[in-house]
């Protein structure tokens, strides 16, 4: 053999272990999925929408065949309710959860929840993560102003907080979530306290629709009933791919809500649930997140969002932020009368 092909034999050998080492699964994953097998199931309680949790877990049992699912889907606050009545009866039934932030202090409280440090957290920006590890974003909220295309033309749509206070939405013009305490939190983390809730009790003056539920109040504003509406970005997305007249604008600051994932500390599947966790995180996982139209957490998959909310301060409400969570409750139900 010629001397001269030594240098390319030798690149050639290279390259072919460094990429097995890199397709060969680490030992570590190697003992999760076999103890993940042995278990063969996965609880999965979640507060996200069944249709793109439904398509995660299929794909998650296509990867691992011998790890059977179970989902439970219900909102925050039942969620909650039922997690926390289980527990005090002795029920363990769920091995993950994806919630909202107000879940975290109650779940840390009485040690439901176990600190997990995924492999694939090192993809997340320091934000996304808490720093003890008990929790990661799954995918996050991002609060904006949803328009009825047909009823307000684009050069007449508000473009501001101070825009949404002109005499023109008046009376029943904007659509209001009575839960979106997150707001409220996240004007006052941006301005103080003080400014926000003065801001929030002239808005409130507007005399606006104030009722419960983001994709409710998006359908009912592609229908007509009002020509503004607070709500998720990915809620109004969703609307209009299937042929709603709608579109959205961001406010600045936009807040944004994390909508953390979080292991249970007495998980009875504790290897399928870190395995799970792995995925849901991962890229394919979080591009799944995308194609459901939510706005992924992962730093390397763009939410579809991302090129929109360039340029706008962004306010993370993460789950510590919720630490006076029910005084913040309190002001926001006095402020828009929704006790």
């Amino acid at each position: 053999m010629p001397r001269s092909w030594w240098p390319a034999i030798f690149l050639l050998v290279l390259s072919s272990a460094q990429s097995f080492a890199q397709e060969r699964p680490d030992a570590r994953l190697i003992q999760l999925i076999q103890g993940a097998e042995k278990e063969a199931k996965l609880v999965w309680w979640t507060t996200t929408n069944l249709d793109l949790s439904q398509r995660i877990l299929e794909r998650f049992e296509k990867k691992y065949p011998s790890v059977k699912t179970e989902l439970f889907r219900a909102g925050r606050g039942p969620l909650l309710n039922k997690i926390l009545a289980e527990a005090l009866a002795g029920r363990y039934a769920w091995d993950v959860l994806s919630g909202s932030g107000e879940m975290y202090s109650p779940l840390m409280e009485r040690k439901l929840v176990v600190p997990y440090r995924s492999p694939e957290s090192k993809a997340y920006d320091g934000s996304m993560i808490g720093w003890d590890g008990e929790w990661i974003a799954y995918h996050t909220n991002s609060y904006v102003l949803g328009v009825n295309t047909r009823l307000v033309k684009s050069e007449q749509a508000p473009r501001s907080y101070e825009a949404l206070l002109d005499a023109k939405w008046k009376d029943g013009k904007i659509s209001l979530d009575s839960d979106a305490y997150p707001v409220l939190i996240g004007l006052s983390q941006a301005w103080g306290k003080e400014k926000a809730v003065n801001y929030l009790r002239r808005l409130a003056a507007q005399n606006p629709v104030v009722k419960r539920g983001n994709d409710e109040r998006v359908q009912l504003t592609a229908a007509g009933e009002y020509p503004l509406v607070m709500a998720y970005a990915s809620g109004i997305s969703r609307a209009a791919q299937k042929g709603a007249p709608m579109e959205w604008l961001a406010l600045d600051p936009v807040v944004v809500q994390v909508n953390p994932l979080q292991v249970a500390a007495r998980a009875p599947h504790p290897n399928a649930a870190r395995l799970f966790t792995d995925f849901a995180l991962s890229k394919e996982g979080q591009e799944m997140v995308r194609s459901g139209l939510r706005e992924p957490a992962r730093a390397d998959v763009e939410s579809p969002s991302s090129a929109s909310l360039k340029g706008f301060k962004r306010v993370v409400i993460s789950p510590e932020n919720y630490q006076d969570y029910k005084e913040y409750v309190r002001l926001y139900q006095e402020i828009f009368r929704t006790r």
